[in-house]
């Protein structure tokens, strides 16, 4: 009897274990036919979200896999068209995937293959870019995002004259809420790294490659409900809303600067405020801010011109030798106005990085200007 039982029981376990497989499969075929809904739901969502802006996204061809473990949506000759600009721009790239797990379809991974141009509507290409890999990420609903974070590897950026505009080694941007709502009074921080970067165009101090780390944390908005950035920027302003740069480390070459501070917004849109910066190796950088042309006969104030006229009339030829050793001077005299301090085991000045109405100044130096954000 007992061995009659015990036959009938091992008969029994193949039928429950393809029973047991059967169930999961459905549940598991529920589950992708669920999440592969909410992916849909989340992207087209995001994409009205983003229209309300002006930004208006497409694809030429549009198709959805990646059973059983994901699900990804593919977009072959993906475009956009950024309405709200001034001008408007047509961004072009060559193909993008968006994809999901099964168990957490509002977490979007987006991987885009380059070339990517930019142009005004109709108009021909003005930027190229290119890269070895990029993917974005973003956590929650379309309706409130909680995170975005952006990776790129060799990101290369020309104008279509052949002029490089921006290239390094690798970029990641990560955006995340850290108080309010994307409804009410959103505190938003935010940290770029970049590897290896340049911006030669820019200005010849940036030619050289640098290494970032910057954090900074965006207070004074009302909500983040779509709408074009200087419009955002300008409601900033109006609130007296402030960027707060919390920790930021750069360096170029054998120059080493760290700097945190408060900057705001002036009427004219322009970057306000002051930083408190700490440079190692100072000297090495001045050159590369132009100091020679600065003081050249043709670029130099009237009043440095006039002081180096009056050493010529006292012996010809003194104003030349003051004049190519002004850089070394003005350097010692930076020095001297900053409070010595160490970074990072070397010696170091501390100095304030100032912005007035957008006008750049390092210690007495005035550097330039940062352009208007509105």
């Amino acid at each position: 009897m007992a061995r009659t039982t015990s036959a009938r029981r091992r008969r029994s376990w193949p039928a429950i274990s393809i029973g047991v497989l059967v169930v999961l499969g459905g549940l598991w075929a529920g589950a992708r036919y669920y999440g592969s809904g909410v992916l849909e739901r989340t992207i087209e969502g995001w994409k009205a979200r983003e229209a309300q802006a002006g930004r208006i996204y497409t694809c030429a061809t549009q198709t959805i896999g990646g059973f059983p473990f994901g699900i990804e949506l593919r977009c072959a000759d993906a475009a956009a068209e950024f309405k709200s600009n001034r001008p408007p721009l047509a961004l072009k790239a060559k193909d993008m995937l968006i994809s999901a797990h099964v168990w957490q379809p509002t977490v979007l991974t987006t991987e885009f293959v380059s070339p990517l141009t930019i142009a005004e509507p109709g108009q021909p290409v003005t930027i190229q870019a290119n890269w070895r890999h990029a993917e974005t990420k973003v956590h929650g609903l379309p309706a409130s995002p909680e995170s975005v974070s952006v990776a790129v590897e060799q990101p290369v950026v020309d104008r279509s004259s052949g002029e490089n505009l921006f290239k390094a080694e690798r970029l990641d941007l990560n955006g995340r809420l850290v108080s309010g709502t994307v409804q009410a009074n959103p505190v938003i921080q935010m940290v770029l790294k970049l590897a290896a970067a340049s911006a030669p165009s820019w200005h010849q101090a940036a030619a050289t490659p640098v290494n970032a780390d910057i954090t900074a944390v965006l207070r004074g908005l009302k909500d983040f409900s779509p709408k074009p950035w200087p419009v955002r920027f300008r409601e900033l302003q109006e609130a007296g809303g402030r960027i707060e740069i919390t920790n930021a480390r750069v360096q170029q070459r054998d120059t080493v600067a760290v700097a945190n501070g408060s900057l705001g917004l002036s009427a004219s849109g322009r970057l306000n405020g002051e930083l408190r910066l700490t440079v190692a190796n100072l000297e090495a950088f001045l050159p590369t801010l132009g100091l020679d042309q600065m003081l050249s006969q043709e670029k130099a104030p009237s009043q440095i011109n006039n002081a180096l006229g009056a050493l010529d009339r006292i012996m010809p030829g003194l104003g030349n030798v003051a004049r190519k050793n002004a850089a070394p001077m003005i350097a010692a005299s930076v020095n001297m106005m900053g409070q010595p301090t160490e970074l990072e085991g070397k010696r170091a000045v501390m100095l304030p990085l100032r912005f007035d109405d957008g006008m750049v100044s390092l210690g007495p130096l005035k550097l330039g200007a940062t352009p208007p954000l509105f």
